[in-house]
């Protein structure tokens, strides 16, 4: 009986580690196209304090989870800022190239925006390594292991990132090589 409740994350594990490491977006790649509505929107760093009760949290960003330090953590904090939620799997070359980055743009834009790891397609322990030898523990990354976020923003494989304006709104999702064009990206939302 207890097997049965492991069914649906173990299928949905199995459907995105048959994806493989993400490629550069483009027709034909087995990417899904980026969506970028940035002129509107912008993108975060690591959230400083938990969203005021003034704040309306989207539901975008009603989500929990679990730092890959093993703290708790909860989407609504990300609330009336633009948020980054880059998509990542510890043995990915493609997500590992994209870390420092990513740290640049959650360091320069800290207090203006959300950046937010999310680790899935393997063990925390895996994930701990990823975010100590890529030097990406400058923002929360979360453990995803069951895959629930992915599955919340819809990701069928690493290496994406989703953008969200203030209002929780997304306005752009797919992969940035070597994250370049998410400072661009994240200005756009913040200035």
């Amino acid at each position: 009986m207890r097997a049965r409740s492991y069914l649906p994350a173990l299928l949905a594990a199995t459907t995105l580690t048959l994806v493989g490491c993400g490629s550069d977006s483009g027709a034909g790649s087995g990417n899904p196209p980026a969506i970028d509505s940035a002129s509107k929107s912008s993108a975060p760093a690591a959230p400083q304090s938990p969203a005021s009760s003034s704040t309306t949290v989207p539901e975008a960003l009603r989500f929990t989870g679990t730092t890959v330090d093993g703290k708790p953590f909860d989407g609504a904090t990300l609330a009336g800022k633009p948020t980054v939620l880059w998509f990542w799997a510890p043995w990915c070359p493609k997500c590992k190239a994209q870390g420092p980055e990513t740290a640049k743009v959650a360091d320069q834009f800290k207090g203006e925006a959300n950046v937010v790891g999310v680790a899935g397609l393997d063990k925390q322990a895996a994930m701990k390594d990823f975010v100590a030898s890529a030097k990406v523990g400058g923002f929360p990354n979360l453990s995803d292991e069951a895959g629930d976020i992915w599955k919340k923003f819809e990701i069928t494989q690493q290496s994406v990132y989703v953008i969200l304006d203030k209002d929780g709104k997304t306005v752009f999702t797919g992969n940035l090589p070597a994250g370049k064009g998410l400072a661009d990206k994240v200005s756009k939302l913040v200035g």
